[in-house]
């Protein structure tokens, strides 16, 4: 991997939420009609952010992790018993070096219950898959062959910067933390990757890739920082495997607050990976 100007696209991108204007939810579509947002459209942009958020989870790949582009295209449709759901064109930008990384298209359906968005999303690719599995190998190599197991901090610093030896870890956290960043998702609520606290790896017997962070996501808009533990095994070529719990920065991991969003009974309850 080339080195990471510290995480720019998801800067970038903040700086664009917190800039576009906002509409209350009510107001975007009444039932059963059908409305076009504009490209500034704060909540439109939201949704796309969501859907590669499940992209990036789903493909289990960090050399294939996307951040939105430009927003093209969207409207929205009210139903009575479904809820809210967003016809999405943008494109992508390759997370790490922001350059192109293809055109989407996506829907979101945020439920009227309370549930994590329901996503449908494709993307024409720029990068060759034998090329993606090839970084993902390297990769997976450079980790599974380490002497100690990495334990590391603070990625990125408070500069902005990520050490080279650390762009796998801060990777696999992205993917990782995707999930969780979908599975929180609704309509008036987003989240950003801000930073990785603590990563600790795990060394196994077996072929996987085992670590545990702890991850800070920047919440929008309430602007909380919201610390979560997270527990990812990975092997290339298979789903993410993830677990984790969410509390407030100002909240112990520990007080039984903060269990995330759709998650069963239990702290670090095992998550579906195939979604």
């Amino acid at each position: 991997m080339q080195g990471l100007s510290a995480a720019s696209p998801a800067a970038f991108l903040l700086l664009l939420f917190l800039l576009s204007p906002l509409q209350p939810a009510g107001a975007a579509a009444r039932e059963g009609s059908e409305q076009e947002l504009g490209a500034g459209s704060r909540r439109a942009a939201g949704a796309a952010r969501v859907a590669l958020q499940y992209l990036n989870f789903q493909s289990a790949s960090p050399a294939a992790l996307r951040a939105l582009g430009q927003l093209r295209k969207a409207t929205v449709k009210s139903t009575p018993d479904s809820g809210h759901k967003y016809y999405l064109q943008f494109t992508a930008e390759d997370y790490q070096s922001g350059e192109n990384a293809g055109s989407c298209l996506a829907t979101v359906l945020y439920p009227k219950q309370a549930a994590p968005p329901v996503v449908t999303i494709k993307c024409t690719p720029t990068k060759d898959q034998k090329q993606i599995q090839e970084e993902d190998k390297r990769l997976y190599q450079t980790l599974r062959h380490q002497t100690k197991p990495i334990t590391a901090s603070n990625i990125p610093d408070s500069y902005g910067n990520i050490e080279p030896a650390l762009e796998p870890v801060w990777a696999l956290a992205v993917a990782g933390s995707s999930y969780i960043m979908w599975e929180k998702s609704r309509e008036n609520l987003g989240y950003f990757m801000a930073q990785v606290k603590s990563a600790k790896q795990w060394i196994r017997k077996d072929e996987f890739i085992e670590f545990d962070y702890t991850v800070l996501l920047h919440e929008i808009p309430t602007q909380e920082m919201i610390s979560c533990h997270m527990r990812l095994t990975w092997l290339p070529g298979r789903p993410l495997k993830v677990k984790y719990f969410c509390a407030s920065e100002n909240q112990g991991l520990d007080d039984g607050s903060g269990v995330g969003s759709g998650s069963a009974a239990g702290i670090l309850q095992d998550r579906a990976v195939n979604l």
